[in-house]
């Protein structure tokens, strides 16, 4: 059997094939041997050999001089299953080399070969074999795009070469060391997921637990609000749940009074604010309101301003509203022109022309104009806050007080520090408890509601007897100041309101001592024009009895009681004519 890198000698003549050599790749590079020239020693001077050839190496092939002896016949032997006649001297080729003389064929290109198997191709010569056909081991075509080495057939058109899986069985080799770097990688992850997972159980704990704890203490503060038992948040009028839910609210209240120092006359505000639901109310209040003084005789607010001072008018406003009023900021006029000033004027909606105070002459141009967003100096703003037309009600002047005062509060500064000492700067006197730290904290968050649009402006309704109505109770004073109105009971004194119309000033101050002894609450009424008779007046048919013995008391005949409408706050009105005689 051939070795299957022998490249052998063709049938053909052609020389064999040898290797040169490695291309780049390195593939096996054959080229044809030039013919070599093989020495008979019997052909020499063309004689012939003997019929026998031993080596069978020229019998059959032109131009050796070896022909086959006579009578041979080669069709006088059985075929050989090989294919190949039979030859030699008397038709016996015990090597069986011999052959007929047949066609060239094309040498056998053995089945794909790795290269690094390539071995150099044996020699031409084989003694005890006959003419072979020359085997080529294959070469791998050129890489995709790469012309073949010169004198290489082109190969491009081969099938490509297949390899089999047990050529890299070395990749399938296990590697100790990975696995192991493999298993400590899978520990470490494992590991680190437990860690945040257990991190992320115990934080849905914490929040648990939290949410838990607020539910918890939100229930148990409610239902101390609601039945009353929270310290320091239960109203002073009983442990109903009403009250109760009234006073859950934190708020701070001043009362202010402006003292008119031209004109004179008050006007007061309640200033109100709810820390609870973030909002600012500045609450007007009627002079005319009913208080109870300290020895329990009723009175005007106006009067208790007047006569009773800061402190006795704040606990009577305490008294009556249900409230705890922390302290007075007593404002006179010439301190709210300096305060205007200072906050670098007010804007507000004017509802009436203001004449100028100062003006010598009527008709000239008035001090403020009627409109909206009219800027007011400190000058305009008190002319504005104290101006009550002819014929106007008190609380039309009321009202304007408590546009100066929202103007104020919207200029004011939202800095503490910055409010107390604008306070400071005004010179005023400030009534104790109160303070001036304390002050300007307090308008430095009204200013700061007002600017947000959480600030507004009420009346606290009152009735013409001076009592506050139900309407009023439940709408400002529960509502807004978090207490219960408790006007002055029916029995007490019987307040009597008295207008001077003698011409004698005098007259006015010996009337009030005269009812005053007679055991009734006397309200001034102030002056008018003079009148001939004397007039006693009563709105209640249950205080005609009352009006009559007034009448008594003054010396008045009992033809001057008659039934009609009387002043705010008193249950009785007194005009005094000229036909009262304070000495009768």
């Amino acid at each position: 059997m051939n070795d299957r890198y022998d490249a052998g000698y063709g049938t053909d003549g052609s020389a064999p094939y040898e290797l040169v050599g490695y291309d780049e790749y390195g593939r096996p590079v054959y080229r044809q041997a030039p013919p070599q020239q093989v020495h008979d020693p019997y052909q020499q001077h063309g004689q012939q050999g003997y019929g026998y050839d031993p080596y069978a190496t020229g019998a059959g092939q032109p131009g050796t001089g070896y022909a086959p002896q006579s009578g041979y016949d080669p069709s006088s032997y059985p075929p050989d299953p090989s294919g190949q006649s039979q030859g030699g001297y008397g038709g016996y080729d015990p090597y069986g080399t011999a052959q007929q003389p047949q066609q060239p064929r094309q040498p056998h290109i053995p089945a794909q070969t790795p290269p690094h198997a390539a071995q150099p191709p044996q020699g031409p010569y084989d003694p005890y074999g006959g003419p072979q056909t020359a085997h080529i081991p294959h070469q791998p075509g050129p890489v995709d795009g790469e012309p073949s080495a010169p004198g290489e057939p082109d190969r491009s058109a081969e099938p490509e070469r297949e390899y089999r899986t047990e050529q890299f069985a070395f990749v399938e080799d296990p590697d100790d060391a990975s696995e192991d770097v493999i298993d400590w990688l899978k520990f470490t992850e494992n590991r680190t997921e437990r860690r945040e997972e257990a991190r992320r159980r115990a934080r849905s704990r914490l929040i648990a637990l939290a949410v838990v704890f607020a539910l918890v203490a939100t229930g148990g503060v409610g239902y101390l609000w609601y039945a009353g038992k929270l310290p320091g948040l239960s109203g002073s009028g009983g442990g109903t749940g009403t009250t109760t839910a009234a006073g859950a609210q934190k708020r701070d209240v001043i009362v202010v009074h402006l003292h008119d120092t031209k004109k004179g006359g008050t006007s007061t505000a309640l200033l109100v604010d709810n820390t609870t639901t973030k909002q600012g109310t500045t609450v007007l209040v009627p002079n005319s309101l009913a208080l109870t003084d300290e020895d329990g005789t009723t009175t005007t607010l106006a009067k208790s301003v007047e006569d009773d001072g800061s402190e006795a008018t704040r606990t009577a406003l305490d008294t009556v509203l249900g409230t705890e009023i922390e302290g007075t900021w007593r404002l006179d006029t010439p301190f709210l022109l300096t305060l205007v000033d200072l906050v670098g004027n007010i804007e507000i909606d004017t509802d009436t022309d203001v004449p100028d105070p100062d003006a010598k002459k009527k008709g000239q141009t008035p001090l403020v104009r009627k409109g909206e967003k009219q800027t007011l100096s400190g000058k305009m703003a008190v002319a504005y806050a104290t101006y009550r037309a002819p014929g106007e009600s008190s609380d039309a002047q009321l009202k304007r007080f408590g546009q100066v005062m929202h103007g104020v509060l919207r200029k004011m500064t939202s800095d503490p520090d910055a409010a107390t000492t604008t306070v400071q700067t005004l010179g005023q006197i400030i009534e104790p408890p109160l303070t001036d730290a304390d002050l300007g904290s307090f308008l430095a968050r009204l200013s700061d509601l007002a600017k947000g649009g959480d600030h507004r402006t009420t009346m606290l309704p009152v009735q013409q007897d001076g009592t506050i109505s139900a309407r009023a109770s439940d709408g400002v004073v529960k509502k807004i100041l978090g207490g219960t109105a408790k006007s002055p009971d029916k029995d007490a004194a019987v307040s009597v309101s008295v207008r001077n119309a003698t011409g004698v000033k005098d007259n006015t101050e010996k009337a009030r001592v005269t009812l005053l002894n007679g055991g009734f609450t006397f309200l001034e009424g102030g002056t008018t024009g003079a009148a001939a008779a004397s007039k006693v007046v009563y709105a209640q048919a249950a205080d005609k009895e009352h009006a009559t013995e007034v009448a008594k008391t003054l010396g008045l005949p009992a033809g001057s009681v008659t039934k009609g409408e009387v002043s705010a706050g008193a249950r009785v009105s007194v005009v005094l004519g000229q036909d009262y005689d304070p000495g009768s």
